[in-house]
């Protein structure tokens, strides 16, 4: 790519890991479900209003909005509520990239070489050790959350993949339209009116800025300008140069959380991070003939987004699977 299109990635990757920051800071303020309803409900107004219908089946945009949209941040941001290091949580969300692999071979007969075989297995040993280190030091609950935050990316990559949109930033924004009925449902019958009023109640006020800035941040520069910088990328460039960019993102995702909130990961975490960078890059890379399809192995890191997420697949002539955020 030439250096300035090199440059926007790595902007992208910057974008796409400081959200996790900005997702911390608005849990800091409201309950999990009611903040991700909340997130893709002002996402959703101006999507009915001002952008074109991206010209899809209605049950792919349901499949993308409940995979991508829903599962992946109902796990994520229950994750991160129950106590799961911000960081990491950047890190673990990658763990779409093999369930894309696997969903896609399992569900849309797509084929696995050896070498995305290898990097997908040397990935998942890596999400095994960060989980045997979380497990350990606060119990699984957070980690499996976070991880079935990947596995709706994950879906939500599928989803995507059938829709075969050639306006892929509509159908990201569309996809917004989905997610606020389950996530405001499930919100009002567990977290409760009572909690969510306090929680608006209190959010009046100069402790509660950092809350508002960090969800302002994730629908514009985590989910709008991250997600438009990365589709117009990946119009103009093959899958394989530009999708490796954002396995940067959890190593910015766990550097800020580090300089900013105190996360100082253990060695085995780090170790962990290395292995799953490392596998999904090396899956992702060309090892086929060039009349064979790209890799779909990083399609959860070609959308969107917690992600986040990266937020949506956006070629349509290369096989894929997403940003996300999804981030």
């Amino acid at each position: 790519m030439p250096m300035r299109h090199t440059l926007l990635a790595l902007l992208v990757a910057l974008l796409w890991g400081l959200n996790f920051l900005a997702i911390r800071f608005s849990l800091d303020q409201f309950p999990p479900m009611f903040l991700a309803g909340l997130r893709f409900m002002l996402l959703a107004l101006p999507a009915l209003l001002f952008v074109p219908w991206p010209g899809v089946k209605i049950r792919y945009l349901l499949g993308y909005g409940l995979g991508f949209g829903t599962l992946q941040f109902f796990g994520l941001y229950l994750g991160m509520s129950a106590g799961f290091p911000t960081g990491l949580a950047s890190l673990v969300l990658q763990a779409s990239a093999p369930f894309t692999v696997l969903l896609g071979a399992l569900v849309l007969k797509e084929h696995i070489t050896a070498r995305r075989a290898m990097g997908v297995g040397v990935a998942v040993f890596g999400l095994a050790l960060v989980g045997l280190s979380r497990g350990v030091l606060d119990g699984w609950t957070p980690f499996l959350l976070v991880l079935l935050g990947a596995f709706g990316w994950a879906l939500g990559n599928l989803a995507s993949r059938k829709a075969q949109t050639d306006r892929p930033m509509a159908l990201v924004l569309w996809m917004a339209v989905v997610p606020p009925v389950p996530l405001l449902t499930v919100a009002f019958l567990v977290e409760g009116p009572e909690q969510i009023g306090a929680a608006l109640a209190s959010s009046v006020s100069l402790q509660a800025v950092p809350a508002w800035v960090g969800l302002a941040y994730t629908i514009l520069f985590g989910t709008v300008v991250g997600s438009g910088i990365w589709v117009w990328l990946m119009r103009r460039h093959p899958a394989g140069v530009v999708a490796p960019f954002s396995m940067m993102v959890p190593v910015v995702g766990i550097l800020a959380a580090w300089l900013v909130l105190g996360e100082v990961p253990t060695w085995l975490e780090l170790a962990g991070g290395v292995l799953v960078v490392g596998g999904v890059i090396y899956a992702s890379r060309r090892g086929v003939s060039s009349a064979q399809p790209a890799s779909p192995v990083l399609g959860t890191v070609e959308t969107a987004g917690p992600r986040e997420p990266h937020e949506s697949d956006s070629r349509p002539r290369y096989s894929t699977t997403a940003v996300p955020n999804r981030s």
